[in-house]
């Protein structure tokens, strides 16, 4: 089983049907049990940052998340979920994220002349393909809705980066641990291709 974490979040559904497509056996859910028993993990999720850190502290969830990070259960974070994981974000200021990576959440520059937030299609770039982009063909075309994006303190662990005024690190992947900007279940084949990658890690 698939398990979907439950945070009152937009967006929660698609993923859920995403999944649900590809053949696997999805559940919304914010039962400590069922994610811990979970075969894979998946946080998704539109919305702001300190809304969602003060969700998961309220379901009980943020140390659920630690344990599945601990014991090696292969976990995605989309869009906020990837915000989420990591330290701290510009969107509201002295909440505390995650921490399970290092790096932090910036605001897109006002004076680049770019729309905010960034919502349609764009190219990613693999500095090192990480195995959620296995057999995904280069420059992939994706689909982001975002205001803030991603400065990883560790370049290492990023596996696909965007251009936008600036450079978003896009997707990372460090141990169990996987997280897109972009959103893959609305992100045709490509992102369907990237989705089916991680369910079916071993």
């Amino acid at each position: 089983m698939i398990a979907i974490i439950d945070y009152d979040a937009g967006n929660i559904r698609s993923v859920e049907k995403a999944t649900e497509a590809l053949g696997y056996s999805a559940k919304i859910t914010r039962d400590p049990h069922e994610i811990l028993q979970a075969e894979k993990v998946i946080l998704p999720g539109v919305g702001a940052f300190g809304d969602a850190m003060e969700k998961l502290h309220k379901y009980a969830l943020t140390d659920v998340i630690a344990q599945v990070a601990e014991q090696n259960t292969p976990f995605l974070g989309i869009c906020l979920g990837l915000q989420l994981l990591f330290e701290e974000s510009e969107e509201s200021p002295g909440v505390r994220g995650l921490g399970l990576l290092k790096g932090r959440i910036v605001r897109f520059p006002e004076d680049a002349g770019l729309k905010i937030p960034q919502i349609g299609w764009n190219d990613l770039q693999f500095p090192r393909k990480g195995r959620l982009f296995e057999g995904v063909r280069e420059n992939p075309y994706v689909y982001f809705v975002h205001s803030y994006y991603l400065q990883a303190e560790d370049p290492s662990i990023v596996t696909a980066t965007a251009e936008y005024g600036v450079k978003i690190h896009a997707s990372v992947e460090k141990g169990n641990l996987f997280a897109c900007q972009f959103h893959p279940e609305k992100s045709s084949d490509v992102g369907l291709k990237i989705l089916r990658n991680f369910l079916e890690l071993d």
